[in-house]
């Protein structure tokens, strides 16, 4: 057994040379999902001499024959433990899991797929290290991401939660060599030892808590992202400013600290003045103090995908981020001029009498769906769903003003339906009691459609989960797409 940090304290494994660590031993790999198939990759090119595959599913056995490794269920993992150097978990596994307190006690560190591949990529196993441009907040995370990946152009792609595998995204030829790389907080908690060329924490607003424990926990995994040569931070998000200022205190960030908005920037900032998107951080040098410097004119935020503040902020930051690696104002331009944005997170679906339909299914708690609203002046909304237990009344009182109507669906729409006729009685509200999950999105789409006056926006942004009646946000947007179109057919 080798002398390893604490893992009781991850911060420890901030000074651990991770590579030899795998190279000395057996490790265990925990999950055989993409995360867990991605890290026996990494362990077998780094040179790790044995490893163990700890999953309690079918796909454990058949993950592990595929790379001619051993197999044990998490019940057996703990006798794995007296030999082994290291755990590699999957970002899904909860710090509290019994197998990591087993892992405590043995002195056995435990990091994710994220960490290892950070490692190794420092360590040049990959060839040159890659720059790493990490993306992470509760809300916006795969429209930024998937803006900077078309920023940077041929260089660089989407990894980590979308687009290419880190694994995949490591070895791919030809090579990638920039990575923008979107990470949960799960995957950050579990890689305390990531220092990005550039990172950006777009917003917080209460989410995974029961994971992390606390909302102070969340947050400070989240910032993992602020940790490398270059920290950018959403300056309009008042918790943001919050961890953002008590790490300064610290001496916890970089050199290079950079905040993005929605306004007119001030030094140090990206942000939008009279319809463009400005640069004051990346581009005057010692100009960038001076109040009378106008900044590089970047992009108009007109026709950014997707409309509203939301889609404005997402573009700014992935500017931001882009500008930090020296790309030029006409290539940012030229990206967003074209980018369209996924499905589900904003994206108009359809146009009929001058009324646009959107869908931001993805929008499955509060504060998106706040972000979702607040990018529109008349909205019919389609809300409900799982809340979850999140209070829905701010949300109200504070849109209140731009709503037109209302349409509830789903397991609490009784919750929902209430909050609005005390908070907001003059709103016309359609309650859908049907459970159907077709028939209920036929039903609220008719509804809207008998609301909605030119100059509308039709918005599907539910602020709470989907599972209640849909496979997942997918479905439901994929629906409400449907149903938007054949509802409005005679519209012309």
């Amino acid at each position: 057994m080798i002398n390893s940090p604490d893992p009781t304290n991850l911060t420890d494994i901030r000074n651990l040379d991770l590579v030899a660590t795998v190279r000395s031993g057996r490790v265990l790999v925990a999950g055989a999902g993409v995360s867990g198939r991605g890290a026996i990759a990494m362990l077998k090119d780094i040179g790790c001499p044995e490893v163990v595959v700890v999953d309690d599913s079918a796909l454990g056995a058949l993950v592990a024959a595929d790379f001619s490794v051993r197999h044990v269920t998490t019940a057996d993992a703990r006798d794995e433990l007296a030999d082994a150097v290291a755990i590699v978990t999957s970002p899904g596994w909860r710090p509290t899991s019994p197998l990591f307190d087993a892992a405590a006690e043995a002195g056995v560190p435990v990091f994710g797929d994220v960490a290892l591949a950070f490692a190794g990529d420092c360590a040049q196993l990959w060839g040159p290290k890659r720059t790493w441009l990490v993306v992470t907040g509760t809300n916006g995370k795969t429209t930024t991401t998937s803006m900077l990946a078309a920023m940077l152009g041929e260089q660089g792609a989407a990894v980590g939660n979308i687009g290419v595998a880190l694994y995949d995204a490591l070895t791919a030829e030809p090579r990638i060599e920039v990575l923008a790389a979107e990470l949960s907080s799960f995957q950050l908690h579990w890689a305390p030892n990531i220092r990005p060329d550039a990172g950006v924490l777009l917003n917080l607003a209460e989410d995974h808590i029961d994971w992390h424990g606390s909302y102070e926990n969340y947050g400070l995994d989240k910032t993992r992202a602020l940790r490398g040569a270059v920290a950018i931070y959403g300056a309009d998000d008042a918790d943001v400013v919050e961890h953002v200022e008590k790490m300064l205190k610290n001496d916890e960030l970089g050199n290079s600290v950079v905040g993005f908005t929605d306004g007119p920037p001030e030094a140090h900032q990206v942000g939008v003045r009279d319809g463009m998107i400005v640069d004051r951080a990346f581009g005057g040098g010692d100009a960038a103090d001076d109040d009378s410097e106008p900044g590089i004119v970047i992009a108009p935020v007109a026709g950014i995908s997707p409309p509203g503040r939301a889609g404005v902020l997402d573009a700014v930051a992935a500017t931001a981020m882009a500008r930090s690696i020296g790309t030029s104002p006409e290539q940012i331009a030229a990206a967003l001029e074209t980018f369209e944005v996924r499905a589900h997170r904003g994206q108009i679906v359809h146009k009929t009498n001058n009324v646009v339909w959107i869908d931001d299914s993805k929008a499955t708690n509060p504060h998106a769906a706040d972000a979702a609203l607040s990018g529109h002046e008349r909205v019919v909304w389609i809300v409900g769903g799982q809340l979850k237990g999140a209070e829905i009344s701010p949300l109200v009182a504070k849109h209140a003003h731009r709503l037109q109507a209302a349409v509830v669906l789903g397991v609490d729409r009784q919750l929902v339906s209430d909050a609005l006729s005390r908070i907001a009685p003059a709103v016309p509200v359609v309650v859908i009691d049907d459970t159907d999950k077709v028939d209920a999105m036929a039903k609220v789409c008719m509804a809207a459609s008998e609301y909605a006056n030119p100059g509308d926006v039709v918005l599907l942004a539910p602020a709470a989960a989907s599972l209640d009646m849909y496979s997942g946000m997918a479905e439901r947007g994929d629906l409400f797409a449907q149903w938007a179109q054949k509802v409005t057919s005679t519209d012309g």
